[in-house]
């Protein structure tokens, strides 16, 4: 089948994302469906194909929801760290008409040390979590700064350094035909023999 790239574009950027049920007439009838999977061509970023799923309303479904952070967490504000989302989506299970946008979870306790969780995620009768329920979904962190040298330990290390490197030559000195030593080089003495 083929559809309005337009309108498939509409439902993708909606609220409810991918996640939206719409009502699809195929040969003059009319049925609930979902998009399972899309392709963006790589260049010009133009829809080429999706792969949409007829649904029943009355069945629960395994779906990914995104998960929102709401607030200013006191790590961030009272402890100067960084606030860190590592999980994005939950996979969940419920019924179509009970898919929520988006899963949101309150992080304004949250501090150093402090790891929220899946488990942590707000619960409801409608919705069951199938993502593991220990899976960390935001922590606080910190940056970690280059430790710079003091200037006296710098210094110190500068003495410490000799001024110039030794240079020691190894080998035999070449001679020429004669068995007379070559000449020597600037800065050398000739011995006598």
């Amino acid at each position: 089948m083929s559809v309005d790239p337009r309108q498939v574009s509409r439902i993708l950027h909606s609220e409810t994302g991918h996640n939206t049920v719409f009502d699809l007439a195929l040969d003059g009838e009319r049925t609930k469906a979902m998009i399972v999977d899309w392709q963006y061509e790589p260049i010009k970023g133009s829809l080429l194909h999706i792969d949409v799923k007829r649904i029943a309303m009355d069945q629960k479904l395994r779906v990914s929801v995104p998960i929102e952070l709401v607030g200013e967490p006191a790590g961030v504000k009272q402890q100067g760290g960084i606030l860190e989302q590592i999980a994005r989506e939950v996979e969940v299970e419920c019924l179509p008409g009970d898919i929520p946008n988006a899963i949101e979870l309150n992080v304004g306790e949250l501090v150093f040390g402090m790891v929220l969780r899946v488990e942590n995620l707000p619960k409801s009768d409608k919705i069951k979590f199938l993502s593991d329920p220990d899976q960390p979904v935001a922590h606080i962190i910190t940056i970690k700064e280059e430790e710079v040298p003091a200037a006296d330990a710098v210094a110190g290390e500068a003495a410490a350094a000799p001024a110039e490197p030794e240079v020691i030559k190894k080998g035999k000195q070449e001679t020429d035909e004669e068995g007379a030593e070559a000449a020597p080089e600037k800065g050398e003495k000739k011995e006598k023999k």
